[in-house]
């Protein structure tokens, strides 16, 4: 009686059944994990890594030995391309993380108390939604000591990346803080932070779900824009978004340069976007009916 229960296993039997259907979906999730094992596991097989090396010939164009090509300093492009979705994804996935935790406790806690505790707290959301995502990051990225590694990076556009999700949070659980269970939570004299915690956070899980995964490509999107803009991770480390900065003025004469870190990023984009539709196809059933 002190909160709802959890998720039997039939449900989320149905879900992932239903996710199974949204074959665009699947097929993204299948492309995701190859690129992923593409990124983690392909240094450890390939013979060349992201550094500059006296073996490799400045270049030269896509050949068995560097199918990719090379770069005019003497880097292996296959080798940098790993290296790039390595370091992106890594951001990506801890900026997921971190803004998902800070944004979905924000939104709870400010639609849980309502009154002038929800109002500065989302007056506070406006305030950070209304400055442009990487405007914000790449001015910041720029004059903290450490912002040039992955991982100060990856700080600093979670920092300003979580306000979406504590919108979707804050709505989800104003109609939530209404229901029984949490009227029986606090009968049974549960504390604000357990019915927060244990009560409000895990029935809003599918939103805050949907809403993480689309965080995935935002924060590969920005984090490609900073350290194209020279903002973001830096040499002799390197980035996808690196990667396209150092080649954009080679699209037309050494294209090996430029296209496969570009394409990419439009590729891992595109199959997050295609995950995060069938993940809400699969919580939200009727979701799929107002497409159909």
């Amino acid at each position: 009686m002190g909160g709802a229960a959890p998720a039997p296993r039939g449900q989320l039997r149905t879900i992932a059944m239903r996710f199974a259907r949204h074959r665009p979906a699947v097929a993204s999730l299948a492309v995701l994990a190859a690129l992923a094992a593409f990124a983690f596991a392909g240094p450890l097989l390939w013979q060349w890594d992201h550094t500059v090396s006296s073996d490799i010939p400045s270049s030269a164009e896509p050949s068995a030995a560097h199918p990719l090509g090379t770069t005019s300093a003497g880097n292996d492009v296959l080798g940098q391309l790993m290296r790039g979705m390595q370091q992106t994804l890594k951001v990506a996935f801890t900026v997921t993380v971190l803004a998902t935790v800070l944004g979905s406790v924000w939104g709870a806690v400010a639609g849980y108390f309502r009154g002038w505790v929800d109002a500065v707290m989302m007056r506070l959301v406006d305030v950070l939604l209304i400055v442009p995502l990487l405007v914000v990051v790449a001015a910041v990225g720029g004059n903290v000591r450490g912002g040039t590694t992955w991982y100060g990076v990856a700080l600093v556009i979670a920092a300003f990346s979580w306000t979406p999700i504590s919108r979707v949070v804050r709505g989800v659980v104003l109609s939530l803080r209404e229901q029984e269970f949490v009227e029986a939570a606090r009968a049974a004299g549960a504390s604000h932070a357990r019915i927060i915690l244990r009560h409000l956070l895990p029935n809003a899980a599918g939103p805050i779900i949907v809403a993480a995964t689309l965080l995935i490509a935002v924060a590969i999107l920005v984090e490609a824009a900073m350290s194209f803009l020279g903002f973001g991770i830096q040499a002799p480390d390197i980035s996808l978004g690196l990667m396209v900065q150092h080649a954009k003025t080679a699209a037309f004469t050494r294209p090996w340069l430029f296209y496969p870190p570009g394409l990419t990023i439009v590729l891992i984009a595109l199959v997050i976007n295609f995950i995060g539709d069938g993940l809400r196809d699969a919580l939200d059933p009727r979701q799929a009916m107002v497409r159909g």
